[in-house]
């Protein structure tokens, strides 16, 4: 009777710490989720921050990429875009229009190691925009590209 009662209470104390394992692996997966934020999500929270500029202003410092075409991953699928990048400063605008091939080149890249299901819908259009964000800031040394918008999307 020892023995079974041993055994009883050792099979419901791995029971009770089991189930408080499970308990705190999922708070750990749910407060990481809820700290961490999209890289979108940072890079729209950093322009926000930031002083509000006329229209004149902001299209001063943006610069439009139009018509770029390219193979996607996968299937035989070609994507056409337009890209307006806004920039920082007026000079950070002047140094990117120099920089223009390097940028098409990382645009290029991005975009064929991409599929068509990746970039569609908005989530796929926020993360497109962020990844090239982080691909072409480090290439700027007079300012930085701060928010990226989509102008054309057409997949054939």
């Amino acid at each position: 009777m020892l023995k079974s009662k041993l055994f009883q209470m050792i099979l419901a104390m791995l029971i009770v710490l089991t189930l408080v394992l499970t308990a705190a692996l999922f708070m750990w997966n749910y407060m990481d989720k809820k700290n961490a934020a999209p890289p979108a999500a940072a890079n729209t929270a950093s322009a926000a921050n930031t002083k509000k500029a006329s229209a004149t202003e902001v299209k001063e410092m943006t610069y439009q990429m139009k018509d770029i075409i390219t193979n996607l991953s996968g299937k035989d699928r070609i994507v056409q875009i337009g890209l307006a990048f806004e920039l920082s400063t007026k000079k950070a605008r002047t140094e990117f229009e120099q920089l223009d091939f390097k940028v098409r080149g990382i645009v290029n890249q991005t975009l064929a190691d991409m599929t068509a299901e990746q970039m569609a819908g908005s989530k796929g259009q926020a993360n497109l925009t962020s990844t090239l964000i982080s691909k072409i800031n480090p290439i700027l040394t007079e300012g930085e590209v701060q928010q990226i918008w989509i102008t054309n999307l057409v997949f054939q």
